[in-house]
């Protein structure tokens, strides 16, 4: 079981969508949390388009916690996402909250949340969670300590950057103070691919590489998505699928990004497996 983050610094690039293409394209069973203190729940008004009846989600959970229900609790507050998924490939959703006066009265669920989450293993499920904006009242910072890998999401352009590179000091000392560095990654948001084919009368900055935003930030990039708006929208606004979505770069890389996170987290796993006969 792996517990993985996606949070951004600043502005809308795209830690919903990504979290969600993310949980519908995962190699396992995974829960997606929907853990951002804005209160706006894009799954919720996007991808179900107002059609699913939302459930108390997060709020339930924290008055369940000041019960001492949280465990019995959890499984009641998921909604599976996809019906259609196979059983080793099953999606579900715990909502959050609906507005973001609520968030101050998440602050003393998220340290046990992070504990039940984590105990999902006995039950071979992931969980992929959407931490919204970094800093605001009522965020999700024991979630972010308990993570398995923390991705900070941005774009790549000069304001994008600007944002993300204080949280990323932020975030670098907080896992080095534990030594887990290797549990920190940034995931890009590459719009590299609407770059005009034609010249225009105003010219363009180019979008800065994947090794030149590893460098700024010091952390790496852990996966870069190429940003297609049409294909998006299927995930942000629960859109058709348009003519070969399942082969669309946008989609590709969701899922290349999904192989790479697995990837670190099996050589995470790996480097803190305990020695045998004082070899590793």
């Amino acid at each position: 079981m792996a517990l993985i983050v996606l949070a951004s610094a600043s502005g809308s690039p795209g830690v919903t969508t990504t979290a969600l293409a993310f949980t519908l394209n995962w190699h396992r069973p995974v829960l997606l949390v929907e853990a951002s203190p804005d209160g706006a729940s894009g799954v919720f008004a996007g991808y179900f388009r107002g059609a699913q009846e939302p459930t108390g989600g997060l709020i339930n959970l924290a008055l369940a916690q000041r019960d001492g229900t949280l465990v019995e609790a959890l499984p009641r507050e998921t909604l599976i996402l996809d019906p259609d998924a196979p059983a080793e490939k099953s999606a579900w959703f715990l909502p959050g909250i609906r507005s973001h006066a609520q968030a101050p009265s998440m602050l003393p669920l998220w340290e046990p949340l992070a504990e039940q989450l984590r105990a999902l293993h006995r039950n071979g499920q992931d969980v992929i969670v959407d931490a919204g904006r970094l800093g605001l009242v009522g965020w999700p910072q024991p979630l972010i300590a308990a993570s398995d890998l923390t991705l900070l999401v941005t774009r790549n352009s000069l304001p994008a950057l600007a944002g993300a590179r204080s949280w990323a000091k932020a975030l670098r000392d907080q896992f080095a103070t534990v030594g887990g560095l290797s549990r920190l990654g940034a995931l890009l948001v590459d719009e590299d691919g609407r770059w005009p084919t034609v010249p225009t009368v105003v010219p363009r900055v180019r979008p800065y590489t994947a090794r030149q935003i590893a460098k700024a930030l010091q952390i790496p990039v852990v996966a870069s998505v190429d940003w297609d708006p049409e294909v998006a929208e299927v995930y942000s606004h629960g859109a058709r699928k348009p003519r070969k979505f399942e082969s669309s770069g946008l989609l590709r890389s969701y899922r290349a990004g999904a192989a790479s996170i697995h990837s670190i987290l099996a050589t995470n796993q790996a480097a803190l497996a305990p020695t045998i006969g004082g070899r590793a």
